[in-house]
């Protein structure tokens, strides 16, 4: 079962998160075998982090719930917030298969949270040259839409926001993010 999980800072967290980076990517790199896709998110100026996101590949809700809330960052305080959802790999890779490599443009996040409605988005763009990984948000037992996230490169945020059916979701997120990690 794939999981998206995006711990979300609290204001004021720079340095705790500066403190324990080593300490997150050692906990990550536990996960290197189950990751789809890691990296933190940014503000607007692209340098003040906001948030880390990770996609990964766990036996059940109850390891994914584990995976986020064990994070040494989350035990530390540094996070606001946890988005902590079942997720469908759509395109069957994994970041690092992405044909665009790790560096080079603008790449984001995009979460489209539900509103309630029928699902929307459930297939990826024809156009997938740009995508890096995109998928449904699911319930934990994986029956119900919650909503669609996406990992692209694009030139703009309102580029980006762009791949999701605006009209059909409650607020759609679109953050500035980066491949993460060491691999």
């Amino acid at each position: 079962m794939e999981f998206l999980c995006y711990h979300r800072d609290r204001p004021g967290s720079l340095a705790l998160r500066h403190e324990l980076l080593e300490e997150h990517w050692s906990y990550m790199d536990g996960y290197a075998k189950e990751m789809i896709a890691r990296g933190p998110t940014f503000a607007d100026d692209g340098e003040t982090l906001t948030g880390s996101l990770h996609i990964a590949d766990l036996p059940d809700p109850a390891a994914a719930r584990a995976f986020a809330f064990d994070e040494p960052g989350y035990q530390a305080g540094a996070y606001r917030d946890v988005l902590l959802r079942r997720w469908r790999n759509t395109l069957g890779r994994t970041m690092w298969d992405f044909p665009g490599g790790a560096t080079g443009g603008n790449r984001y996040l995009v979460l489209g949270l539900g509103a309630g409605r029928a699902p929307a988005d459930l297939a990826p763009p024809p156009d997938r040259d740009e995508l890096i990984a995109y998928g449904p948000l699911l319930s934990d037992d994986g029956t119900t839409w919650l909503g669609t996230a996406a990992l692209v490169r694009a030139p703009a945020p309102d580029t980006a926001r762009a791949l999701l059916t605006a009209d059909r979701y409650a607020a759609i997120e679109v953050h500035n993010w980066r491949f993460g990690g060491r691999r």
